[in-house]
């Protein structure tokens, strides 16, 4: 019966060859177990018989020989039984992390952002590890403790079943009580990882706001909660292994009290007055049977205990395994190059009236470049996010004969996004763009100026540029982030800010790279720099009063208020002028001319942009056409 990702027994599935060699191996090794108390018995008889007479020191070697070489083919056996349930957990456990990762990366933003930090890592990481390590218990206890209690029991059976009927109550009481104290054993363990948890949360919080704790003098208080929080850790963990390890022990006095009655009637049947007539060999072989048993008994009450302990784990983490007991979306192969259509697009804040932006609706083409800027707070970024199909909206997203949104399949091989604040992991340079890739990066490190910073690095492309790129400048860290998205090779790309910490020169060679070596592509280029802008096909102006406009630059500068002051304020030295930028002198920035819809305008250029910096920009930055 076919299962799903939500189901452990999915993952035991999933694992049919290295269970097949952990089945076989497991059940010749602990049916070879039976050896040992037989052999026990053999040589307490063999010692008996020597001082008696009736048997030689030679018979003995021979008796150490056979046994030594039983014990060599049943720890082979084992050997093999734990080196393949190591690969199941493994295996298990790769496979459980590679889905939760890759749900949590597909979450919607809105509902990671209301997941505790702390609790999410406990589950990504703890959750995990104690759920997989309740499945290799069981996988393991299968055999160890369930096939070798069979054979055990057989053999007490053989040697004397009254006796062994009257000894096996005692083993059965251990997991009566086991299974009493599995809600409290349970209820222990979900608290300690809730505890757990919030003690991550809070160390987070206290480090990553240190600086304003300090500043605002929160440090003692916060403190004080990162106190609070270890002590309820260290007491919920202190129960939790007290119910997990203190009661070992009972469970194994439970199990071997049925010793008292072997001693006692065993001896009478060695004296031949008891139910059975045994001699040395049958009551040694017994006794060690027995409590090979009994120990074997108390590990399968344990068992029970961690078994509830990883029901608790995986009742976290379930609902990251696919819902509904559903797959996650497949990857798909990469889209074609095709035409975006937007037709009345809005977008209102839950909870507001006023649509932040409504009725936007545009046509791209590939290898057009649209151009997204407005107000701070005017939606840009929003706007931008609506193509990744995480936020609801109104109107209709569609990338040649798909819709893209909310309700319809995710946008895989369709966009690639950059957002404004870069996202970078602690691995190399060349790690951070491949992302498990490995095809040739250096024309995308090129496309975004970054071939000549390689020089610097002292590694390259290995080079290690720590948690969120810290060892990078900003504008590194953009253009990494850049390349990355252009790495992609997406069909649409929806680039955010991109060009917010490089200058002038670097952000035309990055345009005209976009211009010659991805006109497959779709490009949205969100930003508040409007320099380029008047190279762009098609910009939108975002008023922040709820207005989206679609026009081109010289038609926005002309008529629109918004637009025009936004531009006047950069080339004239306004607060937000262009790092780089000179402001230029009275009268050289006129009015751009009208022009049709659609064409594009160059205004008069800025003081300080010269063919010769801009060459010089792309012959370092740009690749061969």
């Amino acid at each position: 019966m076919k299962t799903s990702p939500d189901s452990i027994r999915y993952y035991f599935q999933q694992e049919k060859r290295p269970l097949a060699i952990v089945t076989a191996s497991g059940l010749l090794y602990n049916v070879g177990m039976i050896a040992s108390p037989w052999f026990d018995g053999q040589l307490a008889q063999g010692l008996y018989d020597i001082f008696g007479g009736h048997s030689t020191a030679s018979d003995m070697y021979r008796l150490c020989a056979l046994y030594l070489l039983v014990i060599l083919v049943v720890q082979g056996a084992r050997y093999f039984k734990r080196l393949y349930v190591r690969k199941f957990a493994n295996n298990v456990s790769l496979a459980m992390r590679d889905r939760l990762y890759r749900r949590l990366v597909q979450m919607p933003s809105g509902k990671l952002a209301h997941e505790d930090t702390g609790s999410l890592m406990t589950k990504v990481i703890a959750d995990i590890d104690t759920c997989v390590e309740g499945m290799r218990k069981a996988t393991t206890e299968v055999f160890d403790t369930g096939v070798v209690m069979v054979a055990y029991l057989i053999m007490l059976l053989y040697y004397d079943w009254r006796l062994t009927l009257c000894v096996l109550v005692f083993p059965p009481i251990a997991y009566v009580i086991a299974s009493f104290l599995r809600r409290r054993v349970a209820r222990a363990a979900a608290l300690s990882k809730e505890k757990s948890g919030l003690l991550s949360g809070v160390t987070l919080d206290r480090t990553r706001n240190a600086l304003t704790y300090r500043l605002y003098g929160e440090e003692t208080n916060a403190d004080r909660r990162c106190e609070e929080a270890l002590q309820q850790y260290e007491q919920a963990m202190i129960r939790a292994n007290l119910y997990e390890n203190a009661l070992q022990p009972l469970y194994r006095i439970i199990a071997l009290t049925g010793t008292v009655l072997i001693i006692w009637q065993g001896g009478r049947n060695v004296l031949g007055q008891g139910f059975t007539a045994w001699d040395i060999a049958a009551f040694s072989t017994y006794l060690a049977c027995f409590l090979k048993l009994a120990v074997k008994a108390s590990h399968g009450a344990k068992l029970f205990n961690a078994v509830q302990k990883a029901q608790v784990s995986w009742r976290r983490i379930r609902g990251f395994f696919g819902g509904e007991g559903q797959e996650l979306p497949a990857p798909r192969p990469m889209a074609r190059p095709a035409v975006l259509r937007v037709r009345d697009l809005s977008f209102t804040y839950p909870g507001e009236k006023s649509p932040v932006f409504s009725h936007l609706s545009f046509t791209a083409r590939p290898g057009e470049i649209i151009g997204i800027t407005g107000p701070v707070a005017s939606g840009k970024t929003t706007l931008g996010r609506l193509f990744l199909a995480d936020v609801p909206h109104g109107g209709h997203i569609c990338f040649g004969a798909e819709e893209i949104g909310p309700g319809h399949r995710p946008p895989l091989g369709i966009v690639g996004y950059m957002g404004h604040v870069p996202e970078l992991f602690a691995g190399t340079l060349a790690e951070n763009v491949r992302f498990g890739s490995t095809r040739d990066i250096s024309e995308v490190l090129a496309d975004v100026c970054l071939m000549k910073d390689l020089l610097d690095f002292p590694e390259g492309l290995e080079t290690r540029i720590g948690p969120g790129g810290l060892r990078l400048s900003g504008g590194q860290q953009a253009r990494l982030v850049l390349a990355r998205t252009l790495f992609t090779n997406a069909p649409l790309l929806v680039l955010d800010d991109p060009f917010a910490s490089v200058d002038y020169a670097v952000e035309a060679a990055i345009l005209e790279s976009l211009r010659r070596h991805h006109a497959h592509a779709v490009i949205l280029l969100i930003s508040h720099r409007l320099a380029v802008f008047p190279k762009l096909d098609q910009v939108i102006c975002l008023t922040g009063t709820g207005e989206a406009i679609v026009s081109t630059h010289a038609a926005l500068y002309r008529e629109n208020d918004t637009y025009r002051r936004l531009y006047d304020l950069q080339h004239r030295g306004g607060p937000d002028g262009v790092k780089g930028h000179e402001p230029p002198a009275a009268g050289q920035l006129p009015s751009p001319p009208a022009e049709a819809p659609g064409t594009r305008s160059t205004p008069a250029e800025p003081a300080g942009r010269t063919a010769k910096n801009i060459s010089e920009a792309e012959k370092g930055c740009g690749r061969h056409a």
